[in-house]
């Protein structure tokens, strides 16, 4: 038995719904469920990419692969509206939702203008949370169903290199945090993942190399496996999570002279 059909031994034939699906994660996590026999719906902006993926999804074995063109951060017709349709192209039962579009975004520029800064902050927590509230609703009147939200190790304590990004990111993990809270004890699961550095083309303007930086192959698997035990918070990679808790508990006296 493969790794893929191991960690998704019970997930066959689902209904998965992919918000930010050219991205290098969600791209290689789609796969995973493709290979179990999946109905994918896969949402974003660029057409053209999302062709290319769902041709590639139903070679690799998805039952099928539908796209949805717009714009996640400002849908056209609306949050509510948008889901529905959505929905509606996997026959209104949906059992994953992964949230995982966002922009890296220029810190200095965010800094010196607040419609940028607004743009950052609504793409990356605004808009993810308002998918995850149309997702949750839809998944509570189901009576289950498995929402993930990718969020970043960014949002564990502000820096000043990042922290609009990483204001973003924390929201968007406390959200999901909390909603996760809301369902406990009920079939419907939220998991709150918090990535490090990702070797992907949105971490492009960045050195990299070394033994903190993961590929896509590695985050999506360890998505994968998360949701599937039920798990709320994931770091990914593992060590992730150890080194947030250094960060986070660092004296602000010590932490201030840190120029990261």
């Amino acid at each position: 038995m493969s790794e893929a059909q191991s960690a998704g031994q019970n997930t066959a034939g689902q209904n998965v719904v992919i918000l930010g699906a050219t991205s290098a994660v969600a791209e290689r996590y789609a796969r995973l469920h493709a290979a179990r026999g999946a109905r994918l719906v896969l949402a974003g902006r660029d057409a053209r990419r999302l062709e290319a993926i769902a041709a590639d999804l139903k070679a690799r074995g998805a039952a099928s692969a539908q796209v949805a063109v717009l714009d996640l951060a400002t849908p056209e017709a609306g949050f509510d509206a948008a889901w529905t349709a959505m929905a509606a192209q996997v026959g209104h039962r949906v059992d994953i939702v992964l949230v995982a579009y966002g922009i890296l975004g220029d810190q200095k520029a965010a800094e010196a203008d607040t419609a940028e800064m607004t743009r950052q902050l609504t793409t990356n927590m605004a808009s993810a949370c308002a998918w995850l509230t149309v997702a949750a609703n839809h998944m509570e009147r189901q009576g289950r169903g498995t929402l993930i939200a990718i969020a970043s190790v960014a949002g564990d304590r502000g820096r000043q290199s990042n922290y609009v990004y990483g204001a973003a990111k924390g929201g968007l993990a406390l959200f999901a945090q909390g909603m996760a809270h809301r369902f406990a004890g009920t079939n419907v699961k939220v998991l709150t993942v918090k990535p490090g550095f990702i070797d992907t083309p949105m971490t492009d303007g960045l050195a990299k190399g070394g033994p903190l930086w993961a590929t896509p192959e590695k985050v999506a698997a360890d998505i994968d496996k998360a949701a599937a035990k039920g798990a709320t918070t994931l770091y990914t990679p593992w060590f992730w999570m150890g080194i947030m808790m250094i960060i986070r508990n660092l004296p602000g006296v010590v932490f201030n002279r840190m120029k990261i």
